[in-house]
């Protein structure tokens, strides 16, 4: 049994809801949602989060990062098209076939590596276009990248269906950035262009992300790839949005333990701090091994009572103390939100990146499995 006492991460699908109908309104009708769910929805909970989706939204693309979270999807009952953005071992091919699974193909001797392989059937494949973010992807021009597609739809063991590509800084709106953006839309589209024209049959061909379709809608991605705004944080947390997305995740610990401590007293391991005048400190019961970084140490804060109290000390790996003097009467039981809202408080997965020097993809993402994920709506 999940002992959800101790902490826990309440998600919202209310906040999904919001955040997919919020991003919709940038896309025209002819360009569908691609939802982002690789990383067990960056750390949010696919279990949850997926059939919602599919059942409730009517979302019919996914996009994971490996076979095993393809498979999953597949065992949890999902329909929809499944697409692995990395890379899947070529003796595995037979199971892409087996579960339906759409493969990134990053050239052309991955995919004749998979037809050499004992399949039931043809292996579906969205090639890769590397346009500038240097990661993965036929590397050529436009017109060498064409033939090298009309060379993958010649191959009986694979089915071309689409190509895409991956934008490097369609987050950052200054003037370098943009035109960059602009370029790499422009080498797919050619890419593109020029495979039709060869013969080649593309029913697909993205390369929008979360930043790009706000901020650089093209009606000839079929596909928009939504990712960090539906779990409600920001592609970049210094650039605006339209819409202010709602955090999905709520980060809650349970407190242990509440004592008084006398001034010169030190706190936690190494004893980098050491109180200047009598407080009152809380033991909450989360940790590094939890997600909650290290980094915090003696300048993260958690919201208690609606109040926001630092961490005193280091963060342990199952605990951190906080100074709860000016949070009212707090007793052991009650709850420390570490991200989320609490009164007219609120502490963002952002917020703890600019701390700690990282991005609020990671902080999420690094939430680890033992904190139970639950759904908002679950009651205590």
């Amino acid at each position: 049994m999940e002992f959800l006492k101790r902490c826990r991460a309440e998600i919202s699908l209310d906040s999904i809801r919001y955040n997919a109908q919020q991003y919709k309104k940038f896309l025209g009708p002819k360009t569908e949602l691609l939802c982002v769910v690789k990383a067990n929805c960056y750390g949010h909970s696919d279990k949850i989060i997926v059939p919602f989706l599919e059942k409730e939204l009517g979302v019919s693309w996914f996009a994971v990062a490996n076979l095993t979270e393809a498979v999953r999807l597949r065992e949890e009952g999902i329909k929809g098209n499944i697409l692995i953005l990395g890379m899947t071992p070529c003796e595995y091919a037979d199971e892409l076939v087996k579960y339906d699974i759409i493969q990134a193909c990053t050239e052309l001797s991955y995919a004749e590596d998979l037809c050499r392989c004992e399949t039931s059937g043809r292996v579906r494949l969205h090639c890769a276009i590397d346009t500038g973010m240097t990661r993965i992807g036929l590397t050529g021009t436009p017109e060498e990248n064409a033939e090298q597609l009309l060379a993958i739809s010649k191959l009986e063991g694979v089915k071309l269906e689409g190509i895409f590509t991956h934008y490097a800084c369609a987050d950052t709106p200054d003037e370098e950035s943009c035109a960059y953006t602009a370029m790499q839309t422009g080498r797919i589209k050619e890419t593109a262009r020029l495979a039709r024209e060869k013969g080649v049959e593309l029913s697909q061909v993205h390369f929008l992300n979360s930043a790009g379709g706000i901020h650089h809608y093209d009606s000839e991605s079929t596909l928009a790839r939504l990712g960090i705004i539906l779990y409600g944080l920001y592609p970049d947390a210094d650039t605006p949005l339209p819409f202010v997305p709602e955090p999905v995740m709520t980060f809650v610990g349970m407190i242990s333990q509440v004592k008084t401590i006398m001034p010169g007293t030190s706190v936690s391991y190494g004893r980098t701090f050491s109180a200047q005048k009598e407080m009152k400190l809380a033991t909450v019961c989360v940790g590094y091994a939890d997600g909650y970084p290290r980094a915090l140490s003696n300048k993260g804060e958690v919201l208690i009572n609606g109040h926001r109290c630092r961490i005193t000390g280091r963060v342990c790996m199952d605990q951190f103390m906080c100074d709860v003097t000016d949070a009212g009467e707090v007793k052991p039981g009650d709850e420390a939100v570490l991200i989320g809202r609490q009164g007219s408080e609120q502490i963002t997965a952002d917020d703890i990146a600019k701390l700690t020097g990282t991005i609020g993809y990671e902080i999420v993402c690094g939430i680890s499995q033992r904190v139970p994920r639950v759904c908002a709506s679950q009651t205590f």
